[in-house]
């Protein structure tokens, strides 16, 4: 009776443990397209680029640190960090003519993460901290929600189904639709799309600050294709997956030769 007794809580243990772990909300550009972007990078770096980063993270990958940046959301010494993750856009405005938030954004989040790395005098903890950083924030970019409005808060604030499920426009960029495919990051980003040398170029070229009107771009339009409520499902994925997979591409793209530059 003990015996059956010690079975059966374990299983009741177990059940409640599920039912709670499939209750959490899905993080955001979910770990799934982070590491993507970290995975993609990672094919375009140069040797001695690679050579100096494993030396900074103890030789784990940048798929592997991408993710760092929402890991210290809940630790109160990093809460300054916490507009690095976007950047809030009027509809018709780039970033340049755009208001600043004087917290910082992921502009000038980027920036200063560029800046230590560059910095002969910075610590080698420090460079490790902000190259954690500088890879979550470029990966967060690529995001159409991540350059959104403010006054909904990049989408969350729209409420819409995903599949019939109550979620939010931010949510369904960030991981409802990425994780319809069903597959590992490393499945992501080996059939990453095939591009020419011409087209690397073209995704390459430009700042920080020109990917963010990029995407900024990308987000207006993602706005005005979906109203507060709408159901959205297969139709919004076949039209939107690919989109959402050249952004992670281009972020992969845009990060390795960020990271050729500095080092």
């Amino acid at each position: 009776m003990k015996l059956k007794y010690i079975l059966t809580l374990c299983i009741g243990l177990f059940i409640f443990q599920f039912s709670q772990a499939t209750e959490k909300p899905a993080p955001e550009w979910g770990p799934t397209g982070h590491r993507v972007v970290g995975k993609i990078a990672d094919n375009y770096l140069k040797r001695s680029t690679k050579r100096a980063i494993e030396k900074l993270l103890n030789r784990q990958s940048l798929a592997f640190v991408s993710t760092y940046g929402d890991e210290i959301k809940s630790d109160d010494r990093y809460k300054k960090f916490g507009t690095w993750h976007y950047v809030n856009m009027d509809a018709n405005q780039s970033y340049e003519d755009s208001k600043k938030n004087p917290k910082g954004d992921a502009v000038t989040g980027a920036e200063y993460c560029v800046s230590v790395l560059k910095d002969k005098n910075a610590t080698d903890e420090d460079k490790a901290f902000y190259l954690k950083l500088l890879i979550h924030i470029i990966g967060d970019i690529h995001q159409p929600m991540h350059v959104g409005l403010a006054e909904d808060k990049g989408g969350n604030d729209i409420k819409v189904k995903w599949m019939g499920k109550s979620t939010n426009l931010h949510r369904v960029w960030d991981s409802d639709m990425i994780n319809g495919y069903d597959m590992s990051y490393t499945e992501l980003a080996n059939n990453a799309d095939a591009l020419s040398k011409e087209q690397i170029k073209v995704i390459e070229a430009g700042t920080i600050i020109d990917w963010v009107n990029d995407t900024h771009v990308l987000a207006n339009a993602v706005y005005k294709d979906v109203n507060k409520d709408d159901n959205l499902g297969y139709k919004y994925a076949y039209n939107n997956l690919n989109i959402a997979r050249s952004q992670i591409q281009k972020g992969g793209i845009r990060l390795a030769k960020l990271l050729n530059d500095i080092f």
